[in-house]
């Protein structure tokens, strides 16, 4: 890749630390596609998705980005962005069709030559053992709501390690646990399409005791692995600073990241949780050890974050009366806010309250309506914008103390948006879905450029 598109969108790189990690990120359900090949089983994504009018124009993950196909292209195009490190995840309905027993030997295949791939092209996977797609048969039994499900991604975690852990050292075990709780089982907006705000609860706090019960597993099973857990930290800011929009804000921050974030990184639920979820039953489905399991010690935090947002009181607004609006006029196709602070903002509040431990963004980034022009070039100078302004911002928070460790652009590829389907781009890289031709973008020049100026200076540094 050119790295002169780097020259003319600086980011103080002196703020980064020689180590600093870069990376890119995807998620399974999102590229692989192959939905029926080599024994894969149906996720609730697979079942949500052909559901009429459950996602944009229907569309389905069948084929996505066709990458168990075209996994060596994927792993090609990573390498001449010179990028250090991916963050990809495994598919639980693909190792384990049907959620329990022995691991199909075709995906062990599959994912041990991929990451083998990776290993020779000098590129660190980070693995997340959860990216959402449960296989339906538990769905079909009661889903994160049932406790036994959080027994079964233990074994399943516990399978993976074993079959995978000689070629991967770093290992998120559940990402995003607001998304598959709330927007899956609460909204309906996610899979699998439940509108529950108890059973919701019960799979928040069952997705808490499945990270705990993989830690255990994992530490079983390969001692010297490094374990995280990634959340989505979304900055919510009262709207004015009248009473009723502060605490507003402050049942949101409960139920959306607290109640997460406190029982991964403290081993216990917060007063404001208890006060924001018990009358939707968290208190019935906490059981003894529970909690001290959910907190077992982890090796790094991970942060997904993409928008600040301003919040009011509304007596009739859901369950929580609240109403979330971007803090900035909506600058995303997706519609949200483009405030680069706050990402600062959100890193010195998880290093404070959650740390100290070693933290990596796992997920940030942005859709615009990108496009192959007639030169058949993807110009995204909208994203090149947003990468300085957030990656300037976490070089502040390094200034400040913040204990950042690396940073995962998302994504490599446009991909499956899940309920969105195919009408947001978020990739580096884009994606003709008719003919699955891969294209970077200006932004992908960009930011291989970064990587490369960093990579200089810390050569420099260290003659």
């Amino acid at each position: 890749m050119d790295d002169d598109a780097y020259a003319s969108q600086p980011v103080h790189l002196d703020r980064f630390p020689a180590s600093f990690v870069w990376g890119v990120a995807t998620a399974a359900q999102q590229i692989e596609g192959a939905a029926r090949d080599d024994g894969r089983g149906a996720s609730i994504w697979d079942t949500f998705s052909h559901t009429p009018g459950l996602t944009h124009h229907g569309d389905t993950p069948d084929v996505a980005c066709d990458h168990y196909h075209r996994w060596r292209e994927d792993v090609s195009l990573m390498g001449a962005l010179g990028v250090p490190a991916y963050r990809l995840s495994v598919s639980w309905a693909r190792l384990q069709p049907s959620g329990e027993g022995d691991l199909n030997p075709a995906a062990v295949a599959f994912y041990r030559e991929l990451l083998g791939a990776l290993h020779d092209r000098g590129i660190r996977p980070f693995v997340t053992l959860y990216h959402w797609d449960l296989p339906q048969p538990l769905e079909d039994r009661g889903g994160w709501p049932r406790r036994q499900t959080a027994y079964a991604f233990a074994d399943f975690a516990e399978r993976t390690i074993r079959a995978l852990c000689d070629l991967a050292d770093d290992w998120i075990t559940i990402n995003e646990s607001w998304c598959a709780s709330f927007l899956g089982y609460g909204y309906g907006a996610h899979a699998p399409g439940r509108r529950d705000m108890s059973a919701a609860v019960a799979a928040a706090h069952h997705l808490n005791l499945a990270h705990g019960l993989a830690v255990e597993r994992i530490r079983g099973v390969a001692p010297g692995a490094r374990v995280g857990v990634t959340d989505i930290v979304t900055e919510s800011l009262p709207a004015t600073d009248k009473a009723p929009d502060v605490a507003a804000a402050a049942r949101l921050d409960a139920a959306n990241t607290r109640v997460f974030l406190d029982a991964h990184h403290h081993g216990e639920y917060s007063a404001a949780v208890h006060d924001a979820l018990d009358p939707f039953g968290l208190a019935e489905v906490i059981k003894p050890g529970d909690l001290v399991l959910a907190g077992a010690p982890t090796d790094f935090i991970g942060v997904n974050h993409y928008q600040r947002v301003l919040v009011s009181h509304r007596d009739q607004a859901g369950p929580f009366r609240a109403v979330e609006e971007p803090a900035s006029p909506a600058s995303t196709s997706f519609g949200w806010s483009v405030v680069p602070d706050s990402l600062r903002s959100v890193l010195e509040r998880v290093s404070t309250d959650y740390g100290p431990a070693p933290i990596y963004v796992t997920e940030n980034g942005a859709s615009f309506h990108d496009y192959a022009g007639p030169d058949g070039r993807v110009h995204d100078p909208e994203r090149i914008d947003y990468l300085q302004g957030y990656l300037d911002a976490a070089g502040q928070a390094i200034s400040n103390g913040v204990d950042l460790a690396g940073y995962f652009a998302w994504s490599l590829l446009d991909n499956f948006e899940w309920a969105e389907g195919y009408s947001k781009r978020f990739g580096l890289v884009y994606v003709d879905y008719a003919t699955q031709a891969r294209t970077p973008k200006s932004s992908a020049s960009w930011y291989s450029g970064l990587i490369a100026a960093h990579k200089r200076r810390a050569e420099r540094a260290a003659a």
